[in-house]
């Protein structure tokens, strides 16, 4: 891949730090669990059992950029998803749930876990939109920090993972 001449040159091993000598695993969990309380509502509690994620599932993440750059990703199976909504839209949510409705939820979800990641992380950093879709790959695995939770009972994973490179490639 062909990268513009930015002027700025990084050797290959000068890479930015991992994610783990950034944030741990009880950070992630702690700011999960605070934007649970404030979305999804103070009895909704996560519990932090690790259980394999359906093979259907439903992503949203936001990215940040910054001294460290990579995404906060949400994932649950489509039927949780669905269940979030409701949960999020309380005595708003329509009988039928649109998909639109669905991704707004868990963009906004993922919205607030990254917003407050990022803060804990080395600035500046710039948090991006929410996406919603397929799982984004993630990228080395020391440089992934993941929780695994359920909420009622369905698995969850909140990760804070680098972008995946490209064969060959060198960071700028």
């Amino acid at each position: 891949m062909i990268r513009p001449d930015t002027g700025l040159r990084r050797r290959a091993s000068d890479r930015p730090p991992a994610v783990r000598e950034l944030i741990d695993e009880a950070t992630v969990q702690g700011i999960t669990e605070q934007a649970w309380c404030a979305l999804v509502g103070e009895d909704e509690v996560l519990v932090p059992l690790p259980a394999p994620l359906p093979a259907d599932t439903r992503s949203a993440w936001v990215e940040i950029v910054g001294p460290w750059t990579g995404a906060v990703v949400l994932t649950c199976g489509r039927g949780t998803a669905q269940e979030l909504t409701r949960a999020l839209l309380r005595e708003h949510a329509p009988a039928a749930l649109e998909e639109e409705d669905v991704d707004d939820a868990l963009g906004e979800l993922a919205n607030v876990v990254g917003g407050n990641v990022k803060a804990v992380l080395p600035g500046p950093s710039v948090l991006g939109l929410p996406e919603t879709g397929a799982t984004p790959p993630a990228g080395r695995e020391a440089d992934t920090c993941r929780v695994a939770v359920l909420w009622r009972g369905e698995p969850l994973t909140v990760s804070v993972q680098s972008h995946a490179e490209e064969e060959n490639e060198v960071p700028l």
